[in-house]
């Protein structure tokens, strides 16, 4: 169920990570995988791209791996606006993430919605449905422009010390529906440990395509798994039974 031969995301020293492309897919070929997507974070000020792009291009041309263009975008707004670069041209693929919550009054990172539920201003169940909400929606936007993966989904809850048992299985059929409506690929993520072993389940079941992600931000980690080997395992047991 997951093809632990294709690496679905990466990142390189143009943004967060600390190898550059060329030491990436060296690693890549010396873990024997198949296929390498970049997903280095991008934001409405990134001047980088262009150059980014190219790089991965010309690497296409010296490697027998099939290398993937992609990026990492938030989502800002309570409508599921995200932080877009000003041309997404060029892309083959785009992981939406969320690393802090959209509300009315601004974006909240975990630590200030744990103070809010601390302080009764906010019930965890409300933060689960704020969160699927906007994640939903900003799937939805980023279909529009270029195949989409969810990246890392629901570890802002884990983030903020909200418990698994918050979400309800409403919640869950919630994002499943809106990866097969948008076509969203889900990414599981070996560095995070996201998603649990209950949302790949939900996710797997309902024939969501799960894709294997380092989330490697140095080339030793690249298609290195083990975590995704139990998920692996897990679920081919469940199918199994």
């Amino acid at each position: 169920m997951i093809d632990l031969r294709r690496d679905a995301h990466v990142h390189t020293a143009y943004s967060a990570g600390h190898d550059s492309i060329s030491v990436l897919v060296a690693a890549a070929e010396a873990a024997g995988l198949a296929e390498l997507t970049f997903a280095d974070r991008v934001g409405p000020d990134t001047g980088w791209l262009p150059s980014y792009l190219a790089t991965i291009q010309r690497a296409q041309q010296r490697t027998d791996l099939t290398l993937k263009r992609g990026v990492e975008v938030e989502a800002i707004g309570v409508d599921g606006w995200l932080a877009f670069p000003s041309d997404l041209s060029g892309l083959e693929v785009i992981s939406v993430g969320l690393s802090r919550l959209p509300m009315q009054s601004g974006l909240l990172g975990p630590e200030a919605i744990r103070n809010l539920i601390d302080r009764g201003t906010m019930r965890a169940e409300e933060v689960v449905e704020r969160l699927v909400d906007v994640t939903c929606l900003a799937m939805e936007r980023v279909s529009r422009y270029a195949p989409t993966t969810l990246a890392r989904p629901l570890e802002f809850l884990a983030q903020a010390g909200i418990p698994e048992s918050a979400v309800d299985d409403d919640a869950v059929g919630a994002l499943v529906a809106a990866c097969k409506t948008n076509g969203s690929a889900v990414e599981l993520s070996e560095r995070h440990r996201m998603p649990t072993r209950r949302l790949a389940k939900a996710f797997g079941e309902a024939g969501v395509r799960l894709l294997a992600s380092s989330d490697a931000y140095s080339a030793r980690d690249v298609g290195r798994w083990q975590y995704l080997g139990e998920v692996q395992g897990e679920l081919a047991v469940a199918q199994a039974a």
